[in-house]
């Protein structure tokens, strides 16, 4: 495995779980660190009864995976020993407290690097380490709020739409994994450990895709439009982006350039073949197509005969066609179709582990990658309460 050789002490949140998983998935021996009675967040829904009857949240479950678990009191001048000893023998720490706690602790990173100077401090808030914002407090709703990203979702005229189930966990925690990576090659190079300040709404801003470059590009910011994407036409022209089929939900946009014209003269050829294809569409010379001149007529006039034949498709059938086209499209999946998708399947994505804290065996996501031909591994599943308190304190 990649990261065998180094320790990670886990003193995270909610909103951090993921770095830590993340590098335990690439093989670092990841300690999490819990108060005692272990982590409030192990009883958050959704839940199933463990074997006691008390409820094991699945999300803490999911996210820890892959590491030990010993409890300690920080408050305490035990614990804050036991966490001294444990730090200056560990490559990286992880927190998520709010700026300024361990510091007043005696356990910030000015004091441990003094007895481990090569030390990674990753430190994961929800608006970093400075600035007027560093001590506001942020649940995912403000953190997506404050990057942006809700913003641009919701219908035309209407309010901000929170995405789906939380992501700004997800966000930040890949991005703090990306940083704590960084500074260890930094510290292969120079000796020397060093601090991540890891800010959340800086990181969910990469939720925005390309939206911010529509200003550069064509002086026009994008808007909230539903289904519909804005700021692609210098005309003000807005497309579909979600259209219904038979089964649910495809997505698909009238494109520009190479690929994307592409995609248009392969529609239009298996609309034709299936009769459906007006004339006046399959006379447009896709070689010499352009979205960014598009009226809000001409996009109205070609969605509808678009919209007409998709509506007749089934997700998978759109999915298998396209692929054979070469084109751009893809089905909406729900959580049921993510369980069941072939490609995963076919990847060794999914893996069974006899969870502990259920005593039940449980599905999980592998591994985010295949390195070498093989996928990386969760070792073993969530730690319980203090489950390695024998073996790694006195």
């Amino acid at each position: 495995m990649l990261l065998t050789s180094y320790r990670v002490l886990d003193l995270t949140g909610p909103l951090a779980y993921l770095t830590g998983k993340m590098l335990a998935d690439l093989g670092a021996d990841v300690v999490k660190l819990e108060p005692p009675g272990g982590d409030p967040a192990r009883r958050w829904p959704p839940s199933v009864d463990g074997p006691d009857g008390e409820p094991q949240g699945l999300y803490w479950i999911a996210s820890n995976a892959g590491k030990r678990g010993v409890t300690l009191d920080l408050e305490s001048p035990k614990g804050r020993e036991d966490f001294g000893r444990l730090a200056s023998q560990a490559d990286f720490v992880l927190e998520s407290f709010a700026p300024g706690t361990l510091e007043t602790l005696g356990l910030g990173y000015e004091q441990l690097c003094r007895d481990n100077p090569g030390l990674i401090f990753v430190s994961i808030t929800p608006f970093g380490q400075t600035g007027p914002y560093r001590d506001f407090l942020g649940s995912d709703l403000e953190i997506m709020a404050l990057g942006g990203a809700m913003s641009l979702a919701g219908e035309a005229g209407g309010e901000p739409t929170r995405l789906s189930c939380p992501q700004a966990p997800m966000w930040v925690g890949a991005e703090a994994a990306m940083g704590a990576l960084t500074a260890l090659a930094h510290r292969t190079l120079t000796g020397a450990g060093q601090r991540v300040d890891v800010s959340a709404q800086d990181a969910v801003i990469s939720a925005l895709a390309h939206a911010p470059a529509f200003w550069d590009l064509n002086q026009v910011n994008p808007e909230r439009a539903g289904v519909f994407i804005t700021g692609r036409s210098v005309h003000g022209a807005k497309m579909r982006a979600f259209w219904r089929c038979r089964d649910g939900w495809i997505n698909f946009v009238i494109y520009g350039g190479e690929a994307g014209r592409h995609t248009n003269r392969q529609l239009v050829a298996w609309m034709d073949e299936e009769g459906v294809a007006p004339d006046w569409i399959k006379q447009i010379d896709w070689s010499h197509f352009e979205v960014s001149k598009l009226t809000q007529e001409e996009v109205d006039r070609m969605e509808v005969p678009i919209g007409e034949f998709l509506l007749t498709l089934t997700r998978q059938g759109f999915l298998e066609e396209a692929v054979q086209r070469g084109m751009l499209g893809y089905p909406v999946f729900s959580v049921t179709d993510i369980a069941d998708d072939r490609q995963l399947e076919a990847r060794g994505f999914w893996q069974a582990l006899l969870d502990p804290n259920t005593g039940r065996t449980l599905r999980f996501p592998g591994g985010f990658a295949v390195v070498d031909g093989q996928r990386l591994a969760i070792p073993f599943s969530a730690p319980r309460p203090g489950e390695h308190n024998g073996e790694l304190l006195p």
